[in-house]
């Protein structure tokens, strides 16, 4: 494997997975970087690429009317940025914003699913890899909310 090929079969996203099936994906990848305080994307923007991070870290928010930015989740290497590419109507659900510099591969989304429909097996695989990274997210959601309104009804 050369360049992006041996660097995307190094992430920790991709263990395991076939010579065949990276070089099949790297079709679809960039390098990305984004400087301190940059923001990869925000809420509502169209959801057409996602990231892997392999330096660095991101914050997740959500914006509150009453508190302003609300970190939801702290990304770092080896984490993916924007689950929202899979489902229509493919848009952004959080702001994520660089909090260090971050270098991240940055995958078309529109080119990835044309591969995973193609190719059902890479479909499949790709979301096993996909889903256990939304359930983390998930429960990184719901522990923040109760820790918001854990402490509301404390009081």
């Amino acid at each position: 494997m050369e360049g992006l090929d041996r660097l995307l079969a190094e992430h920790p996203f991709f263990a395991g997975l076939g010579r065949a099936d990276i070089e099949l994906l790297s079709g679809c990848a960039t390098n990305a970087r984004f400087d301190l305080e940059t923001y990869l994307f925000h809420e509502g923007d169209p959801a057409d690429k996602f990231y892997l991070i392999r330096n660095g870290a991101v914050a997740l928010e959500v914006a509150s009317p009453s508190t302003g930015a609300i970190i939801v989740q702290t990304l770092h290497p080896g984490d993916v940025v924007g689950f929202s590419w899979l489902f229509p109507p493919y848009k952004m659900q959080f702001d994520a914003r660089a909090i260090e510099l971050v270098r991240a591969f940055a995958f078309d989304a529109v080119c990835l699913r044309r591969k995973c429909d193609e190719d059902p097996r890479l479909g499949y695989e790709m979301m096993k890899r996909f889903s256990a990274g939304i359930l983390s997210r998930l429960q990184a959601s719901r522990l923040q909310l109760l820790d918001v309104y854990g402490h509301a009804r404390a009081r």
